[in-house]
């Protein structure tokens, strides 16, 4: 239930005198609660207040209270938070004046605010997190952050609690303000491999009804110190391996354990001064993983077995070390390689060589016994060469040519030679001899085809490109070297090499004089290509020279005939019939067929009704009768012409033929 309190206070008589009354209640009042009674508590008449203007006057930013001029109540409007309205302060206090017109009274009023626990303690930071050194002794202190709330006097923070742990526990100091702090303490030693992590809560209580509390999570992290030594899983470890091992191959890989971490953890691994040099020359110890692997030749007739003495340190500050021996026992194997010598070799070879020349002399060997020393030798793959082995010097071969060889397919080989010998499992070895195939002139040049038809516009400039004919030759150097040529044949008494040119070193043949279709249409003759070789080789290739007309001549009427310059004329009587034959044009061009095909057309005419002109043969025929008002005198004037539009009146418009009627 709410509660107030009521206290007057007479400041000075009426009518000008001001009184202050002072209640006080509980924070977070419901709205509608009645504070108290104005009028009953300042002697005022209620039933006379509806009459008189009575203003509230509140010196806040808010209006947290009202009055009923009907009861003369003062009432809440709207909840009230301590907290909100007078922070970190003990005491707070809502001040307000009633002021009564006719007359004119003033009351002055205090309104006490009283806390309620109406706010829980809480951390500022809800997780906390600790490095603690596993060397700490007990009894040192680590601060941890103090809880706040916003309440007061009895409804704030009271004591501070921890979870259960039997390494740590809280103290609690009071300062001068009355703030409490609180001390984490460590009561017990820590141990970072037993538990590196340590999870706490701490819990901040107030005294307030009912009690209300807040946490926070403490985290404290156990710091490793370098109090655990390097451990090995076995004090002696025994190997066997096989001799001749490679270089690199795997022994074994050592495992020390340290419990600590970090740097202490980190393990370096080294032979002591107990393990021999000669042993350390034979194998390989990794530092920071522990493998051990094979470094140098491992030799069953020089040694049946190595001890390594190893330690494993830790990177510590002041480290801690364990040790270990490692005993490798060698097994014996067939671990010598057969031989192979080489003598009396020819790296360089004509293609041509005969087949059954000797190129070289090959011997071979094992330094072992029995099975192991039996050796014998191939060839790696199928080559032109075969092993003959000597009748008299048993293990030593002849390298012999056993095909026809040829640079062009194949310019050099690599010939392995393989040899193996009959130990379990076999060893072998290689040698490998490089044969280079010197060139011989052994191949003529070769054009890409046999026979080339190359077309020539006619009235081509003299020196023009007609067409590049390249041959080739798959020898090499001066083997390869061409020279063309122009195979000197006669036309007319006159010399291809008159007409044509072809440059010597690249095969680009080109017209020397400008050639007339009318005149010369085609020209055959042959082009040889040589090479440098001795004795040099050659081939030839036709070629086939194609003039290609152009419509470069004007078409020249034969028929009817006539002077150069002059008219036709003719008489046609009157009489003739409509489509009577009057005369026939004849034209002839001497271009191919393609640009001399002529027609003929009208270019003027007297009377375009009386005649008509058939453009294929060039029959001009009547078209009507004549009557007599068609004049004397009628001109045609004819246009033959060809595809290429070359036209007789463009040579001379007096030339074409005219008639005239009688």
């Amino acid at each position: 239930m709410p509660f107030w309190t009521t206290v007057f206070v007479l400041c000075a008589a009426w009518p000008s005198a001001l009184s202050v009354t002072r209640y006080s209640i509980a924070e977070e009042m419901d709205r509608g609660s009645v504070v108290a009674n104005l009028a009953a508590d300042l002697g005022l008449d209620p039933g006379g207040l509806a009459q008189r203007e009575v203003k509230l006057d509140i010196f806040t930013n808010k209006k947290y209270l009202d009055f009923n001029k009907k009861t003369g109540e003062l009432y809440i409007v709207e909840k009230i938070d301590r907290e909100y309205l007078c922070p970190a302060k003990p005491t707070c206090f809502l001040k307000l004046d009633v002021i009564i017109e006719s007359p004119l009274r003033i009351f002055n009023i205090e309104l006490g605010i009283t806390d309620i626990n109406d706010n829980a303690p809480h951390f500022r930071r809800d997780r906390v997190e600790l490095d603690v050194s596993e060397s700490a002794t007990p009894g040192e202190r680590f601060s941890l952050p103090n809880a706040v709330d916003p309440d007061v006097d009895i409804n704030t923070i009271k004591t501070y609690k921890l979870s259960v742990s039997e390494h740590f526990t809280i103290e609690i100091q009071t300062g001068s303000d009355g703030t409490q702090y609180v001390d984490l303490v460590l009561t017990k030693s820590l141990d970072r491999e037993e538990n590196a992590v340590h999870n706490l809560i701490l819990t901040a209580v107030d005294g307030g009804v009912p009690v209300r509390s807040g946490t926070a999570n403490i985290i404290v992290r156990v710091q490793d110190t370098n109090d655990n030594p390097p451990r090995f899983d076995k004090q002696i470890y025994t190997i066997n391996m096989t001799e001749n091992s490679p270089t690199g191959a795997l022994v074994m890989k050592l495992n020390a354990t340290d419990l600590d971490e970090g740097l202490n953890s980190e393990i370096v691994y080294s032979f002591t001064l107990y393990t021999s040099e000669k042993t350390q020359d034979a194998f390989a110890l990794n530092p920071n993983t522990g493998e051990i692997t094979v470094k140098g030749t491992i030799d069953y007739e020089d040694m049946k077995f190595y001890e390594m003495h190893i330690e494993a340190r830790d990177k510590g500050a002041h480290p801690l070390l364990g040790q270990c021996k490692v005993v490798v026992h060698v097994t014996d194997m067939n671990d010598n390689y057969p031989e192979i010598t080489i003598q009396s070799v020819k790296n360089t070879l004509d293609e041509n060589i005969p087949v059954g020349i000797v190129i070289a002399l090959v011997g071979i060997s094992d330094r072992d016994t029995g099975d192991n020393g039996k050796v014998s030798l191939s060839i790696h793959q199928p080559m032109p060469f075969i092993l003959n082995e000597s009748s008299d010097r048993p293990m030593h071969y002849k390298l012999i040519v056993s095909e026809p060889l040829d640079r062009e397919t194949v310019p050099e080989y690599e010939i392995m030679l393989i040899v193996t010998d009959a130990g379990k499992p076999p060893l072998s070895d290689n040698e490998t001899i490089t044969v280079h195939l010197l060139d011989v002139n052994d191949n003529a040049p070769q054009f890409p085809q046999s026979f080339y038809t190359i077309r020539v516009m006619e009235n081509n400039a003299p020196g023009a490109l007609l067409s590049s004919l390249t041959a080739f030759d798959p020898d090499l150097h001066e083997n390869q070297y061409l020279v063309y040529f122009i195979l000197e044949k006669e036309i007319a008494n006159t010399s291809m090499s008159m007409l044509f040119s072809i440059n010597p070193e690249n095969g680009n043949l080109y017209a020397l004089k400008t050639f007339d279709y009318e005149i010369e249409k085609e020209f055959l003759f042959h082009i040889e290509a040589r090479d440098s070789g001795s004795p040099p080789l050659s081939s030839n290739v036709t070629v086939h020279i194609i003039i290609v007309d152009q419509n470069d001549n004007a078409p020249v009427i034969v028929s009817p005939w006539r002077a150069h310059g002059s008219v036709v004329e003719d008489k046609i009587p009157r009489s003739t019939d409509k489509g009577s034959l009057v005369a026939k044009v004849i034209a002839l061009d001497t271009d191919s067929v393609h640009n001399s095909r002529i027609t003929y057309q009208f270019l003027q005419v007297t009377d375009a009704t009386l005649f008509s002109l058939d453009q294929y043969n060039g029959e001009i025929r009547t078209m009507r009768m004549f009557s007599y008002r068609d004049p004397r005198h009628q001109r045609l004037l004819l246009l033959p012409r060809t595809t290429g539009i070359l036209l007789c009146l463009l040579q001379s418009p007096s030339s074409c033929p005219q008639w005239r009627l009688q």
